[in-house]
């Protein structure tokens, strides 16, 4: 979980960088983008049951990533979905067939809450 601290520090290294608001807004995006695919991965390993390089004795394993574009507010946003050899997984946070993300900052507001 991250803390205020962490938040802060991170700000004063970037804030050396971003010159101007685009510069901003691009972080915004890169970020975003760099924790729904995180948050994905997570929703896979979940479902399988195992982390991923792990080995397993289990029918169902990862079979690759899926691009997928979605509009959000901070712009397009090229996500890469985790696929199962199944079909079965269902993503929670982005789900199949989804091309808009609305309301996603409280979405990852409960997630990191839980």
């Amino acid at each position: 979980m991250t803390n205020q601290t962490d938040i802060k520090k991170l700000a004063e290294q970037m804030a050396g960088s971003m010159k101007s608001f685009d510069n901003i807004k691009d972080f915004q995006k890169q970020l975003m983008q760099s924790f729904i695919d995180t948050a994905l991965e997570a929703e896979m390993e979940d479902h399988l049951g195992y982390p991923k390089h792990e080995k397993a004795d289990k029918p169902n394993k990862r079979n690759g990533h899926t691009k997928k574009t979605v509009r959000s507010d901070t712009g397009d946003l090229e996500i890469s979905t985790p696929r199962d050899r199944h079909g079965d997984f269902e993503p929670t946070l982005v789900c199949k067939h989804q091309t808009r993300i609305s309301g996603l900052d409280d979405k990852i507001i409960s997630s990191l809450q839980a």
